[in-house]
């Protein structure tokens, strides 16, 4: 059952909207390196579409009713949009959630020391890295500084032309013998990846001058002290910029599609749904997925319910067992990435099972490890439901799983949501050089998984 190329069956018309998504797209994965960016950028544009704080709703006591639009900004790290349908609430919502957070280098908070003339920074690197890839490469920085008064300095250095870069230095090929003897995850270790920052000594210091010469341009620059790194969050993300991959300009090349490719469509979806929906649509930009959905801002937080709770308050609706029944009945797509099939390494697939670039918008019905270990495994019924939204509405979609069965896994946070007891299937795009800093995806499998989410959320 091999799924058509979706490229074969766009007309110029559809190939214009092709285009003019992957280059908002890019425009997103360059202003959104990290998670931070993301919900700056996706508050903006719900916002301007009409989207209030459910914060403000509840503070102000405001009624809310069918059509109305709220969304919540989870400590700036993750966001829920709800858009509220003609349906009880207790129907269910179709929701489609994805995740924001992607793997990169995280300054340590005591990070700065000087070695031999050079001020560098230690680090610790955030969800699954190849760490060999990671060096001798332009990095920038980017993220928040917070001092002891609560004011707020906003990092972003390395991506504006004129800006200077930071990396991680390599061994020469000329003296890596012993290195180049080791195994790959041993050649680069994490405590190796210190980020060099600067090499020029300040004037008059004699006590670690270069080490002097950084703390003296963050101060001067920024009006940042050594002691606020400590209340810092500071992320080392690849410097490139997004464009186009391929002389047919039919991929993208960028950091952070794991998962901001899914999020951006996602976003899309909802933001192009007009009338009052028949269910709640709601929309999940989550955090922390890369390191197992944990802490206040992952999927594993009880944000969604609570959110869900004041919704249905601010309804006049509330009761413990309404909104069991909401989060019971509501069905969903965790959008992910999935493993796209790359014909160098045909050995870790298995081919009929594998996802491809340019055959659309993917479903995993598990992922998980060996025998399906932490997966979902979505019920054949609510497949078979998919199938025919997805067809009903020209979707181009695939099938896929994540590797051979011994070999491959991973996870996504549609087992956290199904323990609600709702209906959840992975849904996603392919990727290739998935978690390396540059990763590609075709325009149009995003194109393909905004329509599926679109579709999804209106007729689910």
């Amino acid at each position: 059952m091999e799924r058509p190329n979706a490229w074969k069956n766009y007309k110029k018309t559809e190939l214009k909207k092709v285009e003019a998504l992957a280059e908002a797209y890019k425009d997103f994965l360059n202003n959104g390196k990290t998670e931070r960016e993301c919900v700056a950028y996706t508050v903006e544009k719900l916002e301007k579409a009409g989207y209030i704080s459910l914060d403000k709703a509840v503070a102000e006591g405001k009624k809310l009713k069918a059509g109305d639009k709220v969304y919540l900004n989870q400590m700036n790290k993750a966001v829920l949009a709800f858009h509220l349908g003609k349906k009880p609430l207790e129907d269910g919502m179709n929701i489609v959630g994805a995740h924001i957070d992607s793997p990169r280098i995280d300054l340590k908070q005591n990070p700065f020391y000087e070695d031999t003339d050079y001020a560098l920074a230690d680090t610790h690197y955030y969800g699954g890295i190849k760490k060999y890839q990671w060096v001798a490469r332009p990095l920038s920085l980017h993220g928040v500084v917070v001092r002891k008064d609560g004011s707020i300095v906003n990092i972003c250095i390395g991506e504006k032309e004129s800006d200077p870069v930071v990396g991680i230095s390599d061994l020469l090929i000329h003296l890596s013998q012993e290195q180049s003897a080791k195994k790959l995850s041993e050649a680069i270790t994490g405590e190796n990846l210190d980020i060099m920052l600067a090499g020029k000594p300040l004037a008059g210091e004699e006590k670690e001058p270069v080490k002097a010469m950084l703390l003296k341009i963050l101060k001067d620059e920024y009006q940042i002290e050594e002691e606020d790194m400590l209340s810092a969050e500071i992320e080392a993300v690849p410097a490139e910029k997004a464009r186009d991959f391929g002389l047919d300009r039919s991929m993208i090349m960028g950091y952070g599609h794991d998962d901001r490719s899914c999020a951006f469509a996602e976003l899309d979806a909802l933001l192009k749904i007009g009338s009052v929906p028949e269910y709640t649509c709601c929309g999940m930009l989550v955090d922390k997925e890369e390191i197992g959905s944990v802490g206040a801002t992952g999927m594993q937080a009880n944000y969604l319910e609570n959110a869900v709770a004041e919704i249905l308050n601010l309804m006049g609706r509330y009761s413990g067992l309404a909104l069991r029944r909401v989060l019971k009945n509501s069905r969903m797509l965790s959008c992910d990435v999935s493993a796209g099939f790359d014909p160098l390494y045909a050995s870790a697939f298995e081919k009929k099972n594998a996802a491809f670039l340019g055959r659309g918008v993917c479903y995993n019905k598990f992922t998980g490890r060996g025998g399906k270990s932490g997966s979902n495994d979505a019920n054949a019924e609510f497949i078979g439901k998919i199938r025919k939204i997805m067809d009903d509405n020209k979707v181009c979609w695939q099938t896929a799983e994540l590797g051979r069965v011994d070999l491959g896994g991973g996870g996504t946070i549609a087992y956290i949501c199904a323990l609600y007891g709702m209906e959840v299937i992975d849904s996603g795009v392919a990727v290739l050089n998935m978690h390396a800093p540059m990763e590609i995806i075709s325009k149009a499998d995003l194109y393909e998984a905004a329509k599926a989410y679109n579709a999804f959320m209106l007729n689910a």
